[in-house]
């Protein structure tokens, strides 16, 4: 694996599961609610805006910790969504933002980003496992 490759993988490893949960109502209600559990909103927002990315500006995060243009756009909108809820949920409270008239778009556009970047990151281990040793038959 090169090296630019391993960066890409330690970035994503952090990325495409919190988009993911983004895209999940049941995960979002069943997680972030329960005190007990260490994710909530306030680490996926740090992932997504501090961490791992920048989804404010994720232009310069193609090739860092998304692989095309249309993972950036989506990438561009989901920062807006979130921004938006953001606006809507006063106290900052993980339940206000899952109650923000805005929130289902968010969802909506997590889902088509999760959707792109895991498409992404299949097409690429079916080129890393067709570039790396056959398996004997």
């Amino acid at each position: 694996m090169s090296a630019d490759a391993r960066v890409i993988a330690n970035h994503r490893v952090h990325v495409v599961p919190v988009v993911l949960a983004l895209a999940n109502p049941p995960w979002q209600r069943d997680v972030w609610l329960d005190p007990s559990v260490f994710e909530n909103l306030d680490h996926v927002v740090h992932t997504l805006f501090d961490d791992f990315c920048d989804a404010d500006e994720p232009e310069r995060y193609l090739g860092v910790s998304l692989r095309s243009e249309e993972e950036v756009a989506l990438m561009r909108e989901l920062g807006a969504a979130l921004n938006t809820a953001a606006a809507e949920a006063p106290n900052d409270t993980d339940a206000e933002y899952l109650r923000a008239p805005s929130w289902p778009t968010v969802v909506a556009v997590a889902g088509r980003l999760a959707q792109v970047m895991v498409a992404n990151d299949l097409k690429e281990l079916v080129a890393l496992h067709g570039a790396g040793p056959s398996t004997p038959t």
